[in-house]
């Protein structure tokens, strides 16, 4: 089954690392995904640039909208993504731990639903 593991950290506390630092959870990172990769886990996944650089786009009654930055002001930013195989949710869990960036913030994870011209069903109702 797929996961998707979304990165997330505050920004601001990010470019508080000394550059030997930002440099060194670099390094992890590409190691972390070379491990994933070898183990076969691995399917995807980069490093997003700052969220000044983001875009929101939305179209409302047929015309497009679009706002410089992130959708929602946060405490933590979205930083990146790793795209995983993973048994089930506890072996995701369990992967998705050994990402660098987990220390300094956090990672959603959550299961790829795979689209299909039929049966998808409409919204999901809560409760």
């Amino acid at each position: 089954m797929k996961y998707l593991a979304l990165v997330y950290f505050q920004e601001a506390a990010m470019q508080q690392l000394s550059q030997q630092q930002w440099d060194e959870l670099n390094r992890e990172c590409i190691a972390c995904g070379e491990r994933l990769q070898l183990a076969g886990h691995y399917l995807g996944g980069n490093p997003l640039e700052s969220v000044d650089t983001a875009t929101t786009v939305r179209v409302r009654d047929g015309k497009l909208l679009t706002t410089d930055g992130p959708f929602a002001e946060t405490k933590e930013q979205l930083a990146g993504y790793y795209l995983l195989e993973a048994k089930d949710l506890n072996e995701a869990v369990t992967l998705v731990a050994k990402i660098p960036p987990a220390r300094y913030g956090c990672v959603e994870v959550r299961p790829v639903r795979e689209l299909q011209a039929e049966n998808n069903g409409g919204p999901r109702q809560a409760g």
